[in-house]
């Protein structure tokens, strides 16, 4: 006690708290060290506990890491518009050999997208988003751009597409996004994309199946197929396959293909137990647009199933997954008694921002 006494170490009660004239700070790379102002000398143990630390995740939402012109790493608050030399993320803080936790974190309904993400640094990621400008897209090409990753939304309106991209930006001025036309009901435009995007001789570590439309009326695409089906998974399928190659050389990656529960309500064989092809593609007659789009999203189902068997030895890993049940997003759009429908059930479901947590139908863990 005599040399604590003496080394001005007892003044404090709690073994984390520090004594008077010592200051806690961080290095560029996250390690906790110490600097002792009265005999002006730094340390990496803790002056009363001896323990090393270092900072738990990334910088909370809304920082970001600058380094002043004497090389001393400080911290931008660009939502409070404010700055300071205290790394936010010390009240974080693990020993240098922490012990693993017994169970996995769980999510839930109402955690959000930035809660998901909360602590993942997803620089130098490239990901893909369909139908990114609007509704589940945006929410998501929103959350990962703001968490470092490049970003790229493919969308059938360029103009939507740009708007999209500008919110972004005023949320993180640093953002990496931008929009490239893509129209899931043109093969050839899906095969201009797939090229337009190689031309870049970027990798692809995520690409997210999330376009689709819903409750439409039966119309053909210019390729000869009931709209539906080709939007929602024939399109994605050839999609994927363009890039396949990308995505191999570019694992750990992996493919997510936003599915429904409603592919529980419908069947695509027919009476004998073979797939039956003109349901998938059914003439005008014998069109009915929810069986159509429940059969689209079982076709996505079945698709990310295989893709994983596939493709999962070569370090490319595939997801469906459940985004919740009549989410308030702009799929409800091409008739009235839908929308009714979806204002009515809007009080009683996720928003679009808790969107994220969505339930795996196939292989479990979008993000890692």
């Amino acid at each position: 006690m005599a040399a604590l006494k003496y080394a001005g170490l007892e003044d404090t009660d709690s073994e984390e708290e520090l004594p008077p004239g010592w200051e806690e700070r961080t290095t560029k790379d996250g390690w906790v060290y110490y600097a002792n102002h009265l005999e002006e000398k730094t340390q990496w143990e803790h002056p009363k506990s001896g323990k090393r630390k270092r900072v738990a995740g990334g910088l909370p939402y809304g920082w970001e890491q600058e380094t002043d012109e004497s090389g001393q790493v400080y911290f931008v608050d660009h939502i409070n518009k404010r700055t300071t030399y205290l790394d936010p993320r010390l009240a974080f803080t693990v020993e240098d050999n922490p012990v693993k936790p017994p169970t996995r974190q769980k999510y839930d309904g109402n955690s959000t997208a930035m809660e998901i993400l909360q602590g993942r640094d997803l620089s130098g990621k490239v990901v893909i988003i369909t139908g990114a400008n609007s509704g589940i897209g945006f929410e998501t090409a929103k959350s990962l751009a703001l968490h470092g990753a490049h970003v790229i939304l493919a969308c059938r309106n360029m103009s939507r597409g740009n708007d999209a991209v500008q919110r972004i930006l005023e949320e993180w001025h640093k953002a990496k996004v931008e929009a490239m036309t893509l129209d899931l009901a043109s093969l050839r435009s899906v095969q201009n994309f797939a090229e337009a995007f190689k031309s870049k001789n970027m990798p692809l570590h995520i690409l997210v199946c999330n376009a689709a439309m819903f409750g439409a009326p039966w119309s053909l695409t210019e390729d000869g197929l009931e709209s539906t089906f080709q939007v929602n998974h024939l399109g994605h399928f050839y999609l994927v396959q363009l890039l396949e190659d990308v995505l191999r050389r570019s694992s750990p990656a992996r493919v997510v293909v936003v599915s429904s529960e409603s592919h529980r309500f419908t069947e695509i064989k027919d009476s004998s137990g073979k797939l039956d092809f003109n349901l998938l593609s059914p003439s005008k007659k014998e069109f009915w647009a929810m069986l159509a789009y429940n059969r689209s999203k079982l076709c996505n189902i079945l698709f990310s199933n295989e893709l994983n068997r596939r493709l999962s030895p070569h370090g490319v890993t595939s997801n469906s997954v459940h985004p919740g049940n009549m989410i308030y997003s702009s799929i409800h759009r091409n008739w009235w008694v839908y929308t009714l429908l979806f204002i009515l059930a809007r009080p009683f479901t996720k928003s679009m921002w808790l969107k994220t947590c969505n339930f795996p139908l196939s292989s479990p863990a979008i993000l890692k």
